[in-house]
């Protein structure tokens, strides 16, 4: 009888203790906002590089909370911005999603397309032709069209930089808005692609003229410049001087040069482009109640202006340091407002870059390492004589992007074989010492690449939109002038990038394991529980989505 009412008296206890335990609070089942970052032109390098000079709140808090994929690495070529942000939110490669450059030859029309051309919109806050500008030549879906497919449209989605490119493209399809910034008048514009008119709000923030605002000072160095260690000396001989300067050299009087260099635009090429960018992405957050339409939202931002930087004066400029220093407190802020909008945890944020850069090939020729300048024009013109000479006809439409488009029309009237012309041009192409790698059409559709750089040179061909042979060049060669750098190869120094997630359900660590660009969408998807972008050929990253 003890033992019994031992028995009940124990499960009573037992009972009280676990009806008093309060129950652990269920986390939400998804995020409230997606905000994804890209930075134009940023290096895996840039993080640790400058780590000592950031502050805690900016990449320091997404290394230091986040989860860091170190090594991550664009999977095709060229590595340029239009290809990258598609790449990116499409989980695919230009193969597939058809952006295959910033712009390209079309050889059925006989005309140069850029990626985000549409002459059937109309812009908004513009007359300039830059308002005509949409998705429309993109060949698939991203996730942010998923995300809002799988939410009956729910779901809102915009896309911000100072690029239109770089706006449009991560947003997609379906995007509620994609904004970008015309340099001619200073303001944020849109096209009839989205909307009917440009929003009341968007028209009172580019009556605050914040562009002349920015340029109105100087541009000098956030810290003495003797701290700047990481750099070359100011005064070097690598830099592009603006009209009107004496000498690249701090301080940059803005003032006095924007109205020569581009006009309102110039504020793309320095540091306040990304200040701009961040002031109105905070004011999209703000008057777009993003977070709150209980659905998850997505907003787009891509930081345009350390590519303008980086184009001018290299990466191992003051000035790209300067601007990286800069753009650690632009992240901050807007961390920290993402975070006020949605409460903390709430988010998923992710950074990454569009494409990495080398070092300015002029700097590295003094260093004795092997390095140096392409001459196309002269490569062109050689090719077509030698053309002329064997068949009578030069037989070349345009060189674009590195690739060599022939004239198919004239080849059918000569009753020539097209393979054989493709072959000939191959073996003519390859004798240039700049070059590494030439494969024709015919090879990328009839052989499958699994390593490599003909690998990435394949995962970059688009059976429909590509040249009929495709060149290479050698690691350190690039086709550009001698000061400043650009992008756009298969090497390391443009395709390693870094790879950032933080907030929502994401776990602090980091990851040496290889993983593409093409990783992020498949991703997120997993991550959100909605499908994957339509032409999709990236895999979820296994130790995010555990």
């Amino acid at each position: 009888m003890k033992k019994i009412t031992f028995f009940f008296l124990l499960n009573a206890i037992t009972f009280v203790v676990f009806a008093q335990t309060p129950k652990p609070v269920a986390k939400a089942i998804k995020p409230k906002l997606v905000v994804g970052i890209v930075i134009d032109q940023m290096r895996y390098d840039y993080i640790y590089r400058f780590w000592d000079k950031y502050g805690n709140d900016g990449f320091r808090k997404l290394v230091n909370e986040g989860f860091f994929c170190k090594n991550t690495n664009f999977n095709y070529v060229p590595t340029y911005t239009g290809p990258g942000h598609a790449a990116i939110y499409t989980g695919t490669t230009p193969a597939v999603n058809g952006i295959i450059a910033n712009d390209w030859f079309d050889s059925s029309n006989n005309k140069n397309v850029y990626c985000a051309e549409d002459n059937k919109v109309t812009g908004l806050g513009t007359t300039a032709k830059e308002g005509k500008r949409s998705p429309v030549n993109m060949l698939t879906t991203t996730i942010s069209d998923e995300l809002r497919i799988s939410t009956n449209m729910k779901s809102k989605v915009i896309g911000i930089a100072l690029k239109d490119r770089s706006a449009i493209l991560p947003a997609g399809h379906t995007a509620n808005a994609a904004y970008w910034y015309d340099g001619s008048n200073g303001s944020f514009i849109t096209s009839t692609y989205y909307m009917k008119e440009l929003p009341l709000w968007v028209q009172e923030f580019n009556k605050k003229e914040l562009p002349k605002k920015y340029l109105s000072q100087p541009w000098n160095t956030l810290l003495p410049i003797e701290q700047y260690t990481e750099s070359l000396p100011d005064d070097n001989k690598y830099e592009t001087i603006y009209k009107g300067e004496a000498k690249s050299i701090f301080p940059h009087d803005l003032p006095n040069l924007y109205p020569k260099n581009g006009g309102l635009g110039m504020i793309r090429g320095t540091p306040f482009g990304n200040t701009l960018t961040k002031d109105f992405a905070i004011e999209t957050i703000k008057q777009e109640n993003l977070g709150k339409s209980g659905a998850t939202d997505f907003l787009a931002i891509s930081f345009s202006s350390p590519d303008y930087i980086g184009h001018y004066y290299g990466p191992n400029s003051i000035e790209q340091e300067d601007d990286y220093l800069r753009l650690d407190k632009e992240l901050a802020e807007l961390i920290k407002v993402i975070e006020l909008q949605v409460g903390k945890g709430n988010a998923i944020i992710f950074l990454t870059a569009d494409h990495a850069a080398p070092e300015v090939p002029a700097y590295l020729m003094d260093l004795k390492i092997p390095a140096g300048y392409v001459k196309e024009d002269k490569m062109v013109d050689s090719l077509k004589k030698y053309l002329t000479k064997t068949y009578g006809d030069s037989l070349v439409l345009s060189y674009s992007n590195q690739q060599i488009f022939l004239n198919h029309e004239v080849i059918e009237m000569k009753k020539l074989y097209l393979q054989q012309v493709q072959e000939d041009v191959a073996a003519f192409m390859i004798k240039f010492p700049d070059v590494s790698e030439v494969i024709t059409g015919t090879t990328m559709n009839n052989t499958q690449f699994t390593e490599g750089v003909r690998y990435l040179m394949q995962k970059g061909y688009n059976a429909k939109r590509s040249g009929d042979v495709l060149v290479n060049y050698l690691p350190g060669y690039v086709e550009y002038m001698q000061t400043g750098t650009t992008h756009g190869s298969p090497y390391s120094y443009d395709t390693h990038v870094p790879l950032l997630f933080y907030g929502w359900n994401i776990k602090q660590g980091s990851s040496t394991e290889q993983v593409y660009i093409t990783d992020i969408a498949p991703t997120l998807a997993m991550m959100l529980n909605i499908q994957f972008p339509n032409g999709c050929t990236g895999k979820p990253i296994s130790f995010l989505v555990k």
